[in-house]
């Protein structure tokens, strides 16, 4: 496969970094909730979760961003059009549920009054009133949404892996996250 056929390196790494944040914040929020979790491990956890929320928001913000501006390689054309078109749905909802998570996790945090310490040591501002009927709602989205983007996540996965096994070039365009 020809180097033009691949995404650009910054987009392939991009999209890795943000796969093993998010791969790795899922986890750790439902760890986290876990009833008999000691406090310090719990405290932790909520730690990681809240800042690494702030990461993936920021990273997906650039990787929309950069997805504007840097041409998308086009599909072998061996694949069906309902597949460019699926594969194209699911990369839009994956943005927008990824978004979504993020800013509810954001506001269900900042309203309910609780620090986000990678940002509070930078001097960021809060952005968000507090408010206990807020941070619910929030809470609720950020709960409720996190299944249509497991679901959506695993698809892509799924998706992934029918196309390494075939060999059929779409994989290759977003592998190795470095190099080639």
């Amino acid at each position: 496969m020809s180097v033009h056929q691949q995404y650009a390196q910054v987009t392939r790494l991009l999209h890795w970094i943000v796969a093993l944040m998010v791969l790795t914040t899922m986890p750790i929020g439902v760890a986290m909730l876990q009833e008999g979790i000691q406090r310090s491990t719990q405290d932790l956890l909520f730690i990681l979760h809240k800042n690494g929320g702030v990461i993936i928001l920021l990273l997906v913000l650039l990787r929309i961003i950069w997805r504007v501006v840097t041409p998308k390689p086009a599909l072998p054309t061996t694949v069906p059009q309902w597949q460019k078109r699926a594969a194209a749905g699911v990369q839009t909802a994956l943005y927008l549920l990824l978004l979504v998570m993020a800013v509810s996790g954001y506001v269900r945090v900042r309203a309910g009054g609780f620090p986000i310490e990678m940002l509070d040591a930078v001097g960021m501002p809060t952005f968000v009133p507090r408010s206990e009927a807020l941070a619910d709602r929030a809470q609720a989205i950020h709960a409720t949404a996190r299944f249509p983007l497991a679901a959506l996540i695993l698809l892509h996965i799924a998706a992934g892996v029918k196309h390494a096994i075939a060999r059929d070039g779409v994989f290759s365009r977003i592998w190795p996250p470095l190099g080639r």
